[in-house]
């Protein structure tokens, strides 16, 4: 039994790390909807932090502040973001509109 359970065990491993990115590897390019939600919209419009969306906050700003921190809000580096992927990013939350179901500080 106990053999069983460390083979399971170690297969499901395996599976885990099949799926991680291996180095050196390069990812796809998210969508800034994808980065909003796997990133941003975990404080963002759920009472953690301001809401963003639908405020015309300038790209600019919004790169800034991703980059540098602010506040409570951590800086993310370009591993966690690439340069493209901010940029889309902050012209996607520029020209947003507001989601209702959103709240913030």
């Amino acid at each position: 039994m106990k053999r069983a359970v460390l083979l399971a065990a170690g297969l499901a491993l395996a599976g885990t790390a099949q799926a991680a990115q291996k180095l050196g590897e390069v990812q796809p390019q998210r969508s800034p909807e994808q980065v909003y939600g796997a990133v941003c919209g975990y404080c963002h419009g759920r009472n953690v932090g301001p809401v963003i969306r639908g405020r015309a906050l300038p790209h600019e700003a919004v790169e800034y502040i991703v980059r540098h921190g602010q506040n409570a809000m951590p800086a993310f580096r370009p591993t966690e973001v690439t340069p493209a992927e901010l940029k889309a990013l902050a012209v996607w939350v520029e020209k947003s509109s507001a989601d209702l179901k959103e709240k913030g500080q």
